[in-house]
């Protein structure tokens, strides 16, 4: 029942927990696959329900000898979805620094994916876009592990009711002020309920095309320098590069994917850039107010380092080095 269980026994794994049916359907299964898990948590203090959710994530970890992790988040002031989403992954990645967990296991199940398919359809998107969410997902600290993506909502319900698993149920969910409750209770949950197995396979055929369309690269960081061997297309470039750029929490928008397909040199959100030299596509912070010495600007001249990566190159000596062997 469980995806990639091979990849998770014998790993140090941290599940991002709620309480909710999705993430308590894994913890059970997890349990009784003999997989080595903790938890992590965080309370955005936003419902009185949300302390009750951190007592039986206690009282779980107590019961079947794991840590809890818990965050009680700071109020956020506006762009909620965005800003929880950014402290929930934050949080999940200074743990698995700090206590080397090495695969990070959300709850997403095949009714998240359906959801976020027809919004990136709605909105515009391609196949590789459209595939979504991935079951295994490598992240700069950790592999994100999605065990329950083959599953609908319903499906895991019925696994927790069958079971007497006490679970709760977060109102939030159904709030449609929120765009992606909006495709859910409208588009996604009567889609699914009807058309259940052919929107499973589908997902199959979609992720066997995507494997074909995508060349899968390998993404290498040094401090905050990132690059990666340039594919024989620009749709494999552009997708690595935003594939990367979420893992970081930074979104691209469409001009900018556009901007991609056709230039060598790109600042992304005024935060990086990312920039073409012979065989490689390097990605580093956008740096504009950094001091350069005339010697260390005729380096880079002679390199041939695109202007706008210099400023940032400037305060690193061990991409400078990369940069120097790379491109000799």
């Amino acid at each position: 029942m469980l995806l990639h269980k091979h990849h998770l026994l014998n790993a140090k794994n941290l599940l991002a927990f709620s309480a909710g049916v999705d993430s308590t359907a894994l913890l059970f299964l997890l349990l009784e696959n003999n997989i080595q898990f903790d938890i992590a948590i965080v309370n955005y203090g936003i419902r009185t329900q949300a302390e009750e959710e951190v007592l039986y994530s206690q009282e779980l970890a107590s019961k079947y000898n794991f840590k809890c992790h818990i965050l009680n988040a700071n109020t956020i002031e506006n762009n909620f979805e965005a800003n929880a989403r950014k402290i929930r992954y934050d949080f999940f990645e200074s743990l698995s620094l700090e206590h080397q967990y090495e695969n990070l296991l959300t709850a997403h199940h095949l009714g998240d994916r359906f959801e976020w398919m027809l919004m990136q359809f709605c909105k515009g998107a391609g196949c590789a876009e459209l595939s979504g969410m991935s079951s295994l997902d490598k992240r700069q600290h950790y592999t994100l592990v999605r065990p329950l993506l083959h599953l609908d909502k319903q499906e895991l319900l019925v696994y927790l009711d069958d079971k007497n698993i006490k679970y709760f149920i977060d109102q939030s969910n159904s709030d449609e002020k929120y765009k992606r409750n909006e495709f859910r209770q409208n588009y996604a949950k009567p889609l699914l309920k009807k058309y259940l197995s052919g929107i499973k396979k589908s997902f199959e055929y979609i992720d066997n095309d995507v494997s074909e369309l995508i060349q899968e690269v390998e993404v290498k960081t040094v401090n905050n320098f990132t690059y990666f061997y340039r594919t024989t297309t620009k749709r494999s470039d552009v997708f690595t590069i935003d594939k990367y750029m979420k893992s970081i929490g930074q979104l691209i928008t469409a001009n900018e994917k556009k901007l991609l397909k056709s230039e060598k040199v790109v600042v992304l959100g005024r935060k990086f850039i990312v920039s073409q030299k012979k065989n490689y596509i390097f990605i580093a912070p956008y740096i504009t107010d950094t001091k350069m010495s005339k010697e260390f600007k005729e380096k880079m001249r002679k390199l041939g380092v695109e202007p706008k990566l210099r400023a940032y190159l400037s305060t690193d000596e061990e991409a400078v080095m990369l940069l120097s062997l790379l491109l000799q």
